[in-house]
């Protein structure tokens, strides 16, 4: 990719990054963000976008980079660390063996994701409170919030996605993700522009048949044959009409009345 391009790219994600920020205060003066790296792409970019937003941003920040070694066969634990090394940042990497208690807990058949999700997020959790960070970010992308709404529509039988800033069920923790508006496209674009040290995940990512790889391989197929669907169902879910759903405890629809001073009188 010529410098150009690069450039382009490079200002696309900083532009969309920076209005997720500005749209859902993600981030305030004085904040001090843990970056939680995978060694994915996504997270990858999220660290990189978000460094070069803070030289620029009008508020000052921290930011720290954590890894959660899982302890996963394979795993070469070298390569963040040399990473993160390099870039002079602030960085700890988690060692929890959580990959032997999620191969012994989940049933056969069954993918790894639900329990493994919620051993990671509790570990991330704790270690947020013991840096003394105020957010957590993740790498979650539009198309993650997009497949997520579908998963929970076809299999859950609710209309729920996720959202840019979440406060944690105890309260305690602020969860942002500044990667809300962009496409994985992008992301895999820049990934290979910037030749990140990619760390696939062996426990998930081995499964077959997962819903997500169903749903996600649905809006391939559209994105092929319906450019432009996608983006639009992600604008949906920061468009919402309460009125026009069917959730009574999101709209009042047991008082819903006619404004008795705009019915014309019957003249007898």
């Amino acid at each position: 990719m010529i410098k150009k391009e690069r450039d382009k790219l490079q200002k696309k994600l900083r532009r969309l990054v920076g209005q997720a920020v500005s749209d859902y205060g993600l981030i305030q003066n004085n904040d001090r963000i843990m970056v939680c790296l995978s060694g994915g792409k996504d997270s990858y970019t999220m660290l990189d976008i978000l460094l070069s937003l803070q030289r620029n941003a009008p508020v000052k920040f921290e930011l720290v980079a954590v890894n959660l070694d899982q302890k996963q066969p394979d795993f070469p634990e070298h390569i963040l660390p040399e990473y993160l090394e390099k870039l002079g940042i602030e960085h700890h990497i988690i060692e929890e063996d959580t990959y032997s208690i999620v191969q012994s807990v989940t049933p056969e058949n069954k993918t790894f994701c639900p329990v493994c999700s919620r051993l990671r997020r509790g570990i991330l959790y704790n270690f947020a409170s013991k840096i003394g960070a105020t957010k957590i970010a993740l790498g979650h992308h539009s198309d993650d919030v997009v497949e997520t709404l579908f998963l929970n529509m076809f299999f859950g039988g609710r209309m729920k996605a996720m959202p840019a800033k979440l406060k944690s069920d105890d309260g305690a923790h602020i969860v942002i993700r500044p990667l809300y508006y962009v496409r994985e496209a992008m992301i895999t674009k820049w990934s290979e522009v910037q030749e990140y040290p990619i760390i696939p995940c062996n426990l998930c990512g081995s499964q077959e048949n997962m819903q997500r790889q169903i749903i996600k391989q649905m809006l391939q197929k559209w994105d092929k044959d319906f450019p432009g669907r996608v983006e639009s169902i992600a604008r949906s879910i920061r468009n919402v009409s309460p009125s026009h759903l069917g959730d009574h405890d999101l709209f009042d629809y047991l008082n819903l009345r006619t404004d008795e001073s705009l019915i014309p009188l019957v003249q007898c």
